[in-house]
């Protein structure tokens, strides 16, 4: 078994492989205060939830968006599996071929979704992660990682909304009743889930036309369930592509020669 952990702005995912098979996927909040004391009680809860035991681990991998957590969780992990833990990084193969300004400049996390992507969908490719921020990544025909965009996040928008303005209050993400509300709190969440949905789309539309070929769209990520229902292309929701792209760097950074 593999411990697998995504850290995010706003959650650590925290996941266990057997095999190809994923056992249970987990998220909790982070926490920039938190030490690998904490942070490992927390993990071992979770195994605990699910009945995985931390000793059957043969490793661990990581990729993460918050710096200052990525050494404090990877030494939680070993805490807990007493095992090497991997990091996605300078150094780890990852097989992409990454055709930006910088490749160093794309994030663990786009990375991660961009390799188990192509190896599940094949190129060309375009994945949206919905998380804190919404990225777009592009994959071309030729399997390259070419760009990409990246916006706030649906929950931003909305906190920065009803920060900004005097007469908007705090809402939650939800379904919105109909696309034209006829009251305050109905027109903000048809704002947001088909404003987001309808970014994807037009997204989608100049994506596809700039590298000259009908690549189909994957969603993932915490907000992706809430919007992609409301996207008129067609979007594949896959929840599990970062897990299996951490898998598929961990094997082939471990597998025996």
């Amino acid at each position: 078994m593999i411990l697998l952990i995504d850290i995010g702005n706003t959650n650590i995912t925290l996941g266990c492989m057997d095999g190809e098979q994923l056992l249970f996927k987990e998220r909790i909040f982070t926490d920039l205060k938190m030490t690998a004391v904490e942070c490992a009680i927390s993990f071992m809860s979770l195994l605990e939830l699910h009945d995985v035991q931390a000793s059957e681990m043969e490793g661990g991998i990581i990729s993460s968006t918050v710096p200052v957590l990525t050494s404090i969780v990877k030494e939680a992990a070993k805490k807990l599996i007493g095992r090497r833990i991997l990091e996605v990084g300078p150094g780890v193969k990852t097989g992409l071929d990454i055709k930006i300004d910088d490749p160093a400049q794309l994030g663990a996390d786009l990375v991660t979704g961009a390799v188990a992507g192509i190896q599940k969908y094949g190129a060309p490719l375009i994945i949206v992660d919905l998380g804190t921020a919404t990225a777009v990544t592009v994959i071309n025909t030729k399997g390259q990682v070419v760009g990409g965009m990246i916006m706030p996040g649906v929950g931003i928008s909305i906190e920065a909304l009803s920060q900004r303005t005097s007469y908007l209050p705090k809402i939650n993400i939800e379904p919105p009743k109909k696309l034209i509300g006829s009251n305050t709190i109905d027109c903000m969440k048809s704002g947001a889930v088909y404003g987001a949905a309808s970014a994807i789309d037009g997204l989608t539309a100049r994506i596809r036309e700039e590298i000259g070929a009908d690549a189909p769209v994957i969603a993932t990520g915490r907000q992706a369930k809430k919007i992609v229902p409301y996207c008129k292309e067609k979007v594949i929701l896959d929840d599990g592509l970062l897990m299996n792209g951490l898998k598929l760097i961990y094997d082939r950074n471990t597998r025996k020669r």
